[in-house]
């Protein structure tokens, strides 16, 4: 038994864990508790590790002190899975947000903490969670969506999930809802802002628990995020009373190393690299309080001793990859799917075809998501849209066709499914061009313990960068340009559309695309980035073996400029109190597709609502010839308010599967905060009568 044992197991008795980790603080030496203010590989080593496979092949340790038995945390990404090797790739999360269903994304969670752990992981960054401010953004597909209470539910369901296997790390704290100007864009946002919009989804998850806090690239008020003692200390640890720890982002998740430390930033991730070289020197020259390394590492061990069931079990290598991960998969793609229109079309009776074309190149080619850090880069027989298809159609008889770009192929077909959209080289992850930030805070290449005597591998490694590379190089991502689809994906679909008499589109993003075509086709599909059992999931829907279960967590204006604006090079951007529904609302814009929208194969009717302490009841029919799900949402309004607020906002909602003429009584939680406003450092509820609305989506949600 170690040290560390000895505490865990009192902590397990009842014992507290931060005066455990005092304890165990008071037992290590300086140069153990700085070793452990970052993470462990030297940086010009690891980041050529880092970038020629390490990513996807190991976990990044920190923390770790063997002479007491500190075990460190083994860090690997996975919002959409284990990035590390060969696993279950799931739908991506904006995918999983168009679920509203808590419970399936709590089971996803546990399902990619069971393959984590099984590969040697302890902890995670798979809770990315900042909220949607406009579809541009280039890791929308790894947020939940644009509501801060939609997007609070679904990302503390992943990191109950999550927690039964390994510590779970929500991010990026706070404000990082831009791609390709996140290492140098000032987000200004002000008090009610910030506290009402950006922050309440991770204080929800921060007092559900969760074991840390990835700080943002960016800087918020004048005060990069990584050093932000109002952020890290102010908000978190004093005014939520949380207490787990606070890493960086990779890399250039900090600028001051000295200023981290008194902020509240517990580990440099995931290299020794701006802290290494100078904490030591800080502290003899009392610019750095050891007290203030003491309560860093204290809080460090504190996470551990709360969560050492995590390091004494690991699920079996067999569960990475296993059918009832990928059986989860394919109901993920189904549940998350968002029919958009569709005249009667869908679902088809694959008996009355005799041919269907498929056209687009997306159909062909495995496309799940971003190629950066949330990249599961070994994704074991990924199932392609066309071979989805063809698998359902195998022993029928149909014949199944496909083309890149050729709509002639139609002309004969009694369906044609037009496959358009993104890809990785479209929307994802982005590192600054040329890699300026990074050469910044990079060591010197020689220095005498960090850096690399080979200078060919520097070489290699920088062009990644230099390129507009993501983590490994593998795509260049960032922000849209545009919400509109490729010029060549819209003749596409008119030139299909030319020549057969149906016509299915299935668009594969990560956020909105602004649609002038929808009207001229007879359905179309959101089937985002379906995940390792995507094909198989449309072919599911398309056919009627299951309904397509999801709703749109935003947004879907006529015009790009309905939104709020969005400059993906600004060095300053001011976040405000209205975005993606709410300022549509606030300006009587009309949605084309409004927040909560989404299409099913029956049909459903709400009976007369009520509130009841804090939550509403209401009766829900499935009022049509098959079984099905509705997601019934509530809205709130304040409308004797004398201050600026969304016309409504979400308070609740909930996802009911009903069988063909059930009807049910549903009660909805109702989160009255999210009404209240932050005013002077505090939050004040107005007196004044809350209205309520239900229904199953923004636009028509009727007053209760």
């Amino acid at each position: 038994m170690t040290a560390f044992d000895d505490a865990a197991a009192r902590v397990t008795q009842g014992a507290g864990a931060r005066a455990e980790a005092d304890a165990l603080v008071a037992l290590m030496t300086l140069e153990e508790k700085l070793g452990c203010l970052d993470g462990e590989q030297p940086f010009w080593p690891g980041i050529i590790d880092l970038t020629t496979g390490g990513y996807h092949a190991h976990g990044w340790p920190a923390a770790r002190v063997d002479r007491l038995g500190i075990p460190g945390l083994n860090f690997a990404d996975g919002p959409r899975g284990c990035v590390i090797g060969p696993a279950t790739t799931f739908p991506v999360s904006m995918a999983r947000g168009a679920s509203f269903d808590p419970a399936l994304e709590e089971r996803i969670g546990e399902a990619i903490g069971a393959e984590l752990r099984a590969s040697g992981a302890t902890f995670t960054g798979a809770v990315c969670m900042n909220l949607l401010r406009h579809p541009a953004w280039g890791r929308a597909q790894e947020t939940y969506g644009e509501d801060p209470c939609h997007l609070g539910v679904m990302a503390a369901a992943l990191t109950r999930g999550l927690q039964r296997h390994v510590m779970a790390c929500m991010k990026h704290f706070a404000c990082n809802s831009m791609e390709n100007a996140r290492f140098k864009v000032d987000v200004v946002a002000d008090e009610r802002a910030l506290h009402e919009v950006y922050l309440p989804h991770f204080k929800l998850v921060a007092t559900e628990g969760v074991a840390a806090v990835m700080s943002a690239y960016n800087s918020l008020n004048g005060h990069w995020c990584g050093d932000s003692y109002p952020l890290l200390t102010g908000i978190l640890r004093d005014e939520w009373g949380w207490d787990g720890l606070v890493i960086t982002d990779f890399i250039m998740g900090l600028r001051d190393p000295v200023e981290s430390v008194r902020a509240g930033c517990n580990i440099e991730m995931p290299f020794r690299q701006q802290r290494d070289p100078v904490l030591g020197d800080a502290v003899a020259s009392g610019e750095l309080d050891v007290a203030d390394v003491d309560a860093r590492m204290s809080e460090t061990i504190a996470t551990f001793l709360r969560f050492a069931r995590v390091f004494a079990d690991a699920p079996e290598r067999s569960v990475v990859g296993c059918a009832e991960h990928r059986a989860l998969a394919r109901r993920a793609a189904v549940e998350s799917m968002v029919l958009l229109r569709n005249d009667g079309c869908l679902p088809v009776d694959a008996a009355g075809l005799s041919k269907l074309a498929v056209i687009g190149p997306l159909a062909a080619v495995p496309n799940l998501g971003d190629g950066g850090s949330s990249d599961v880069l070994h994704t074991p027989d990924p199932v392609t849209l066309l071979a989805g298809f063809e698998s359902a159609l195998g022993d029928t008889g149909v014949r199944v066709v496909h083309s890149d770009h050729d709509a002639s192929i139609a002309a004969d077909a009694d369906l044609a499914v037009v496959v358009v959209g993104y890809t990785r080289q479209d929307e994802g992850e982005y590192m600054d061009d040329g890699g300026t930030v990074f050469l910044k805070l990079a060591p010197p290449i020689d220095h005498p313990e960090l850096g690399c005597t080979d200078p060919t591998q520097i070489e290699a490694m920088l062009a990644g960068f230099g390129d507009g590379g993501a983590v490994a190089g593998t795509s260049k991502g960032g922000d849209r340009a545009s919400l509109r689809l490729h010029p060549e994906d819209e003749q596409l679909i008119a030139d299909v559309a030319a020549v057969c008499d149906r016509v299915v589109v299935a668009v594969m993003a990560g956020s909105a695309v602004v649609m002038p075509w929808l009207d001229t086709v007879d359905a179309a599909l959101m089937v985002w980035y379906p995940g390792s059992e995507g094909g198989h999931a449309l072919a599911d829907v398309l056919f009627g073996h299951a309904e397509p279960g999801g709703r749109l967590p935003f947004a879907i204006p006529h015009e790009e400029s309905d939104l709020v604006d969005f400059d993906r090079d600004a060095e300053t951007a001011v976040y405000g109190l209205l975005h993606g529904q709410w300022h549509l609302d606030a300006n009587g814009t009309d949605a084309r597709l409004p927040f909560g929208h989404g299409l099913g194969y029956t049909s459903f009717d709400l009976g007369e609502a009520e509130t009841a302490d804090d939550e509403v009841v209401v009766a829900v029919t499935n009022t049509g010839d098959r079984p099905g799900s509705a997601v019934v949402q509530v809205y709130g309004s304040v409308p004797g308010s004398t201050y600026e607020r969304p016309p409504r906002r979400l308070v609740g909602f909930a996802k009911v599967r009903l069988d063909a003429g059930e009807s049910t009584e549903l009660r909805i939680p109702v989160d009255r905060s999210q009404l209240d406003l932050r005013i002077g450092g505090a939050w004040v509820r107005e007196d004044s009568p809350v209205e309520y609305s239900a229904g199953f989506d923004a636009a028509t949600a009727r007053r209760i």
